[in-house]
Parts: C-alpha cells; sequence; structure tokens
C-alpha cells in the first residue's frame, strides 16, 4: 500500500467546493417544492405524494452512479463525468421548474409537468452529489477524512443557506405576488440563480480537481494493480450481503432521521404559514354530487360532463358554458348560469335560469369542498419566504454545532445528543406563534442535520477500503432514499389522523409533531451501532 499522504486543507476544499452548488439547488428544492405545487392548487393531503418521486429515482440511480463510476476511468476521469451529466440537467430542470403554472397549462396538467421537473431535478441533484461524496473516499485517507467530510458540511451548510434566503432577499427586489396558480419572481428568480452558481462551481470543480488514475489508485488504497481490482469487482447484491454490520446498524438510525426531514420539507411552509402568519383558509370546490352521483376532480371531460378547475365547477353544454355558483358547504343548488358569448365584446354574458342544459334538470345537487391555506395571499407567500430564512438558520446552526461535534471524543455520544436536540426542536413548533422564536427551534433541528450529513458517512467508510466504496456508498444511499419514500407514503393518512385547525385547513404543525418523534427514536437506535475499521476489502 502506497503511503497515505495527507493533502492540504485548500485540496480538501476543492475536492469539495462543488458541493456548495450542488447544495444550492437542492436547499431551493427542499424548500420551495411544496410551495410551488401549493400555489398551483395541489391538496396539502396529497404533498407528501409528490415527494416519493425524487427519493424513489434516487434509490434507482444512486447505486448505478456508484457502480458504474467504480469501473470508469477516461480523460475526464472517475467521478467527474456524473458530476457533469447531473449538473447539466439540473440547470435546465431549475430553469423550467418554478414555470410550471405560468404555461397556460390546468391544474392537472401544470402539476403532472411539476412533478416530472422535479422528479428530473432530484435525479440530476443525486448524480451531481454522489461524486463528491466518492472523492473523499477516494483521495482522502483515514487520518483526513473525518475533516474532509467536516469541510463538505461546511459547504453543503452554506449553499442551503444561499438556497434558503434567496427568494426573502429577491423579495427586496421583485414582487413576490403573482396571479392565482402561478409562483411568484421571488421563487422563480431564485431557481435561475441557483442554476447560474451551480455552473460556476461545476466550472471551479473541473478546473481545480484531478482524479488518481488507475495505477496510482490502487498503489494509494492497497489493490497491487489495476487489473486485479477489476476483477475484484461483485455485482452490488453480493456486496450488500457482505456489507459489514455497521453498514445496517447506522442504516436503522438514517430511516427515523430521513423520514423525520422529509416531513419538514413537505410541510414546514404550511406549518409556518399557520403558526405564525395567520394565512387565511379558502373553500375549494372538491367534486360534486349530482342526484347521488359524485363527480370528483379526476373528471376533466368535455361536453356534457362536469369540469373542475380553479375550484369552481363549470359545465359546457353545446354552444355554451354553465357556470355553476360557488355556494357554502353543504348547500343544494337549483340555478346555474348560462354564460353566452357576446361577439362585440368577447366576453361572457350571464344569464339566469333554472335549467341545466347540461345535464337535464336534477332535483338535486350538492358542492363538495376543502378547506386549505389561500396560497394566493401574501400572508402565505411571506411564510414561505420566512421559512426559507428559518431554514438557513437551521443550516448555519447545523455549520456551528458541526465545529463542536469534532470536539467529541465519544462519536455515539455526539450523534445520539444532536438528534436528541434536534426532536426537541421539531415538537417546540407546535407551542410557538411568532416567526422570530421559531427561529430557536430551527436552530435546533439544525444540530440533527449536522450529525446526518458527517457521522454516517464517517462511520461508514472507515469501515471500508478497497475498490468497491464508490458502490457501498451508492448503496448506502438507500439508507435516505427508502425512509423518505415510506414517509411520503404515509404522510397524508398521518395528516388525516389531525383535526383541523381553527381556521378549517389541515393541522400541518402536527407533522412536525411526529417528525420529533421520529427523531427521538433515532437517537435512542445509534446507540446499536458499533464502529469498525477496514473490513471490507
Amino acid at each position: 500500500m502506497k503511503d497515505q499522504r495527507d493533502l492540504s486543507f485548500w485540496k480538501l476544499w476543492n475536492l469539495s467546493f462543488g458541493f456548495f452548488g450542488v447544495q444550492i439547488a437542492y436547499a431551493l428544492q427542499s424548500s420551495q417544492v411544496s410551495r410551488i405545487f401549493s400555489t398551483i392548487g395541489a391538496d396539502p393531503h396529497d404533498l407528501s405524494y409528490f415527494w416519493i418521486l425524487p427519493p424513489l429515482m434516487g434509490l434507482i440511480v444512486q447505486p448505478i452512479v456508484g457502480s458504474a463510476s467504480d469501473r470508469t476511468w477516461n480523460r475526464f476521469g472517475r467521478r467527474l463525468p456524473y458530476l457533469l451529466v447531473g449538473a447539466v440537467v439540473a440547470i435546465v430542470v431549475m430553469c423550467f421548474l418554478p414555470n410550471a403554472g405560468s404555461l397556460g397549462l390546468a391544474i392537472s396538467q401544470a402539476i403532472i409537468f411539476g412533478l416530472v421537473m422535479l422528479m428530473l431535478l432530484d435525479t440530476s441533484i443525486n448524480m451531481a452529489m454522489q461524486p463528491f461524496k466518492m472523492l473523499v473516499g477516494d483521495m482522502v485517507n483515514e487520518r483526513q477524512k473525518g475533516l474532509a467530510y467536516s469541510i463538505q458540511s461546511f459547504l453543503c451548510n452554506a449553499g442551503s443557506v444561499v438556497g434558503y434566503v434567496a427568494p426573502f432577499v429577491l423579495a427586496w427586489f421583485l414582487s413576490n405576488t403573482a396571479p392565482a396558480g402561478e409562483v411568484p419572481p421571488t421563487v422563480t428568480w431564485a431557481f435561475y440563480l441557483g442554476a447560474f452558481i451551480l455552473l460556476l462551481c461545476v466550472v471551479y470543480t473541473f478546473a481545480k480537481v484531478r482524479e488518481m488514475p488507475p495505477a496510482e489508485y490502487a498503489a494509494f488504497h492497497g489493490i497491487e494493480t489495476a487489473k486485479e481490482e477489476k476483477g475484484q469487482k461483485e455485482n452490488m447484491f453480493r456486496l450488500l450481503v457482505k456489507a459489514p454490520k455497521v453498514f445496517w446498524t447506522v442504516g436503522l438510525v438514517q430511516f427515523f432521521c430521513w423520514a423525520a426531514f422529509l416531513y419538514m420539507w413537505t410541510y414546514s411552509t404550511d406549518a409556518v404559514a399557520l403558526q405564525a402568519f395567520d394565512a387565511p383558509s379558502v373553500q375549494e370546490v372538491t367534486g360534486v354530487t349530482i342526484d347521488g352521483k359524485p363527480y370528483d376532480d379526476k373528471y376533466f371531460f368535455a361536453g356534457k360532463q362536469p369540469v373542475i378547475e380553479n375550484g369552481q365547477l363549470t359545465l359546457t353544454p353545446d354552444g355554451a358554458a354553465t357556470v355553476l355558483s360557488l355556494l357554502e358547504p353543504g348547500t343544494e343548488l337549483t340555478m346555474a348560469h348560462i354564460a353566452k358569448l357576446d361577439d362585440n365584446t368577447g366576453e361572457y354574458v350571464l344569464e339566469q335560469t333554472s335549467a341545466l342544459p347540461a345535464i337535464g334538470t336534477p332535483n338535486e345537487i350538492e358542492l363538495n369542498y376543502k378547506t386549505v391555506l389561500d396560497p394566493s395571499t401574501k400572508a402565505y407567500q411571506n411564510a414561505g419566504d420566512w421559512n426559507g430564512n428559518l431554514l438557513a438558520i437551521q443550516a448555519i446552526a447545523a455549520v456551528l454545532w458541526a465545529v463542536v461535534l469534532a470536539g467529541f471524543r465519544r462519536r455515539k455520544l455526539a450523534y445520539s445528543l444532536s438528534l436528541l436536540i434536534g426532536a426537541v426542536g421539531f415538537i417546540s413548533v407546535y407551542f410557538i406563534h411568532s416567526q422570530y422564536v421559531l427561529g430557536i427551534s430551527y436552530a435546533l433541528m439544525g444540530c440533527a442535520w449536522a450529525a446526518m450529513l458527517s457521522m454516517p458517512f464517517t462511520i461508514l467508510t472507515n469501515a471500508l477500503s478497497g475498490g468497491n466504496i464508490g458502490t457501498y456508498l451508492g448503496l448506502f444511499n438507500c439508507t435516505i432514499t427508502i425512509p423518505q419514500i415510506v414517509a411520503a407514503l404515509c404522510g397524508g393518512a398521518i395528516l388525516h389522523c389531525f383535526p383541523p385547525a381553527a381556521n378549517g385547513a389541515p393541522l400541518t404543525v402536527g407533522m412536525l409533531v411526529v417528525s420529533g418523534v421520529l427523531l427521538l427514536i433515532g437517537s435512542v437506535a445509534v446507540w446499536n451501532i458499533k464502529e469498525t475499521f477496514g473490513s471490507q476489502q
């Protein structure tokens, strides 16, 4: 084995600097995607389901990238080609995602478009992020891995701060309101800014980082020749079976941690709007019952079938558009309005009638409603910006706490304590109604976030050595994605278990309490970890 020399601080810095740009994109996704979908018109009970796609794609892509990059050697390097592909796709998608509600699409179409963009964004971010974790495993010796991952954690959180506060800062220069169903310019331009910074970071990384050639890599990791290294490769399923026990025990902790933070990303905007900004609620039509036959908002038929769009029910009989007035919940509707187009003005003129030509003359029509926070209000959009600030406080606290973590002699104690402090932060949100005091809660959450970013990878990479590090790190990403998928599948059902808030909107803050409980369990599970060193060749 070649002497594993120490790298200078700036070489360690350069290995991870691109993480800064990638994390800006990730922060915008984490803090703004639920806001974007809510603004378009998504039901809060459905928000967690939208978050299934990102971790699902990560579950598929990350192990493939890890395994493929273990076998990649070309003029651009071993890991860097995957950074390039992922970053380019992310930059393009970041220019489209915030415009999902501004393309003239119906609500359902805009949501589908947004989901496709979210899937591509998370996939590309994961592809761009993974190489930085692997570069540390490839090029940093055991003595410096803790420092290297600390630098990576710092850059990660610094990028998060920029991404989180961007909409709030841009609100000083741009409008923070937009027509119903459209995202404010502050959010749109935050994504544009993030895409530009990501581009600069990728260029910097390619200019400063040179990966080891195969022979040097083999010597550095104690592999006799690159040919023998290739011979040692095994498929990822066999490697998973042979994974050290620490892989599974740390993975259990990861399950509770990442499920908790998935709920925060999904529901924190609505929770902050509800707790600290008194955002008003609005009733939206979700369906109609005509003579006992229900029609819901999944019906988007032309001709004489009900159409529900923007919370209003429209019937389209021959030659006219019949618009049913919005009534109080439970009110029977016996009158409708026929809207005929005036050829001179180009506007519809309403004429009252007791007949309903689209469906005959029913005996009973009842509109069904849902009550949600009104995303078109300034209070809601201000809460969206402030949520970004709170997440920035969380990221800054994570940076500071990471320094404290470095001083702990007992790693498991530091890990468990961090998760316990984070749990207190999550649960405390339920009792706080000041937007400023909420900063304390999010700072406590940052302690857990700091431990989640550094502890698992330090513990795992210390237990690994040899030519399969990339594959194991790709497989280890499943302990991040699977918990999020499970949490996303359960989120809507759990939210339904809480009674509505005082204004009738879903009690989304209750989901942050669930996050706190999950972190409490995770802090206990930490004590089941038994660290090992270099057990895999």
